[in-house]
């Protein structure tokens, strides 16, 4: 894999700073990949693709796409790739225009994410229980589907 780099919005820098755990915050997430992955599942869900305009180069500063293969979420990059090019050849390692597209695609909804989350989070004093609400409203919300199934359709 080149040495291709997640970058981070700058707009949102200090968010996905405050959602990670460290001595001085209480983020629900362990790692900046963690939040990254989260926020691009978060804006593949609500359909939010954003361009990042400026970019942060301190902390959280671009990171590695080998983070991400380290800890197991190098495939997501992929699937969105794949999702929005309908092209299956962007999972193509050797094509350095390919890997660009896919870390464009997942920079942008992670953006779409993040910006959900900056919306969804202000004014919040515990990230963790506001996510946790978030989800279980989110969970809530979805209409059960209540499809009889057609027999008629087996009928010639």
């Amino acid at each position: 894999m080149a040495a291709n780099r997640i970058k981070v919005a700058k707009d949102k820098a200090e968010l996905v700073k405050s959602l990670v755990a460290s001595k001085d915050t209480t983020g629900p997430f362990q790692t900046y990949v963690e939040v990254m992955v989260f926020a691009a599942a978060l804006g593949v869900r609500y359909k939010k693709c954003i361009p990042l305009g400026e970019t942060t180069k301190r902390e959280p500063s671009p990171i590695p796409q080998e983070n991400f293969v380290s800890l197991g979420h190098e495939l997501i990059i992929k699937l969105l790739g794949i999702n929005e090019t309908q092209d299956i050849e962007i999972i193509s390692s050797r094509e350095e225009e390919y890997e660009d597209k896919r870390t464009q695609i997942f920079e942008e909804y992670a953006n779409g994410g993040l910006e959900i989350l900056q919306t969804e989070l202000r004014g919040a004093v515990d990230y963790s229980e506001r996510i946790l609400l978030f989800l279980i409203a989110e969970k809530d919300n979805k209409e059960p589907i209540h499809e009889e199934f057609d027999l008629t359709r087996f009928l010639s």
